[in-house]
């Protein structure tokens, strides 16, 4: 495809610096359950984590493809985005929503690195994808908004600086449309008094550094809001097709890892004297997975179309992001099929790789939830919740 040529550049950037932190790196990371700062940190001095941020603002001023190109690169090498994609994509909403002057003091040092802006406080517990049923409140008090209430699966919270947050400042059905009353905020969480701001790890099955977050009479400036209050809502949004699109770009790269390993693996080892590759019961598995990918990363180059160019992609991004997470999925269980117990050693990072792309059938919207908003919105199905 054009685009690709177009942005070897930049991939080829990525796969440069990437190669300077191989599977040994990132094994440590995960046994130890540790953020990848000197990772995260080189991808910012090389510019790479501010491709969304435009010139004025210290940034790249790249379109979404250049932001999907590098962080296809980052899962294709074996890494793993998941710091890197917040730092790109949760800005967006201070970029399109933020006044002038929220987008001159934190754009700049959030594009050099030295602000991390990774913590999106939307879910809780008690809404789950029912963000309209969120009960965390943000009360205007003077030239203060006081937070109280609890976030849950905000990743990297204790290494953030920054938080995009949603809060309710109006009581639910209080208002003429049902999606307004919740405000977005950019909290400073370093400046958070002791006490006021809890952030509380949640073990998992992967290294996501996430966490539950509680606010217990957290005061914010006023000026933290950004946008209109009540407005909130639309603003989240308006972030997601992007989101959607670059986690579908991650795991066309993830497939790719797990195709590429897959074949070396099945080409290399022999059994009963000839290679394993050799019998159809292992290659014509691997070969789905590639037709699967190819499929996938058409639609994700549409999806990455039609967002550049402006136009609505909402269905389009959903439906990328299936096509990809699912050809993901198929690729992992295949490479992990085709190493056999080799397979479930650190070593050769599969068991790895396995469980980390097993989360983008869930995150950061599920398979199911993509089904329906096909059926509803494409089809026109009756709402079925």
């Amino acid at each position: 495809m054009q685009e690709d040529m177009d942005l070897e550049p930049v991939r080829a950037t990525t796969r440069a610096l990437c190669a300077k932190f191989p599977g040994e790196y990132w094994r440590r990371l995960d046994r130890e359950r540790a953020y990848p700062t000197e990772f995260v940190t080189a991808m910012a001095e090389a510019g790479l984590l501010a491709a969304l941020i435009p010139e004025e603002y210290g940034g790249s001023g790249l379109p979404l493809a250049a932001a999907a190109a590098i962080l296809e690169e980052v899962h294709a090498s074996g890494a793993n985005g998941g710091a890197c994609h917040a730092q790109m994509y949760t800005m967006g909403t201070l970029l399109r929503h933020g006044s002038e002057a929220q987008k001159k003091r934190y754009l700049p040092k959030i594009a050099s690195g030295e602000l991390r802006l990774q913590a999106f406080g939307v879910t809780e517990p008690g809404a789950g994808t029912d963000t309209l049923s969120i009960t965390t409140t943000a009360e205007r008090r003077g030239d203060t908004y006081v937070v109280r209430g609890q976030k849950v699966w905000t990743s990297r919270a204790q290494h953030s600086d920054l938080m995009i947050l949603l809060a309710r400042t109006a009581p639910k059905g209080s208002l003429p449309s049902r999606t307004d009353g919740l405000s977005v905020f950019l909290v400073d969480m370093k400046a958070a008094p002791p006490g006021r701001l809890r952030i509380s790890p949640i073990p998992t099955m992967i290294n996501h550094a996430t966490t539950e977050v509680f606010f217990d009479e957290l005061e914010i400036p006023a000026d933290a809001l950004i946008g209109e209050e009540h407005k909130g809502f639309r603003y989240i949004l308006d972030g997601m097709n992007a989101e959607r699109i670059l986690i579908a770009a991650e795991c066309v790269g993830d497939a790719r890892w797990f195709i590429e390993k897959a074949t070396h693996y099945a080409s290399e080892r022999k059994v009963f004297g000839r290679p394993i590759g050799q019998n159809q019961g292992i290659q014509f598995p691997i070969a789905r997975n590639y037709v699967e990918l190819h499929a996938a990363r058409l639609a994700v180059a549409h999806a990455i179309g039609l967002y550049d160019s402006g136009q609505p992609c909402g269905a389009e991004a959903n439906m990328a992001k299936l096509l990809a997470s699912e050809a993901s999925w198929h690729a992992a269980d295949t490479c992990l099929q085709t190493h056999g117990g080799f397979g479930f050693a650190e070593e050769y990072d599969v068991e790895r790789k396995f469980r980390e792309t097993r989360l983008y059938q869930v995150a950061p919207i599920s398979t199911n939830l993509i089904l329906s908003h096909v059926a509803e919105k494409v089809l026109g199905l009756p709402r079925s919740f």
